[in-house]
């Protein structure tokens, strides 16, 4: 199936099979490859993107699914090809990774975050990052990169 939807910002069509996974979809025909493949089933976030600006775990949609959709992935954020978003400089900033594989994911769950709420408290970036797992860093520097980020907006 063709389906046409607004990816970072740019206007795309894709052709998708109708069992593929939005996931799978925009690493595999979208060549976007900055959104991770955990666990598949919805438990860990390391492939949160943002459908119409709320985050969705991309392999609980079906790529069809996203016809009509303004989905923004990891790659999407920055404004521009030599800059960085403010999220990612102060995950680098604050050691907020480690292996990394979770950071796309975390990256754009605390965008939602903070779209929804510029001034969250600790409690709210803990609440608000919940569904998001990750293994290596404890997430004190997680948090602390949000709330830094936070912050400075």
């Amino acid at each position: 199936m063709k389906i046409s939807l607004t990816l970072n910002g740019e206007k795309r069509e894709l052709d998708v099979e109708p069992f593929r996974t939005l996931l799978d979809t925009l690493r595999n025909e979208a060549g976007l490859t900055g959104t991770k493949k955990g666990c598949d089933v919805g438990d860990c976030g390391a492939c949160t993107i943002l459908a119409n600006g709320k985050p969705v775990c991309a392999c609980l949609v079906l790529g069809v699914e996203a016809a009509g959709m303004d989905i923004t992935t990891i790659e999407g954020l920055q404004p521009a090809h030599d800059k960085l978003h403010p999220l990612q400089e102060a995950f680098i900033d604050h050691g907020a990774a480690q292996c990394g594989f979770c950071t796309p994911g975390m990256i754009m769950m605390a965008k939602a975050l903070l779209d929804e709420n510029p001034e969250p408290t600790e409690d709210e970036v803990r609440f608000g990052i919940a569904g998001n797992i990750c293994r290596c860093t404890g997430y004190t520097k997680i948090v602390e990169a949000i709330l830094d980020v936070s912050r400075k907006t």
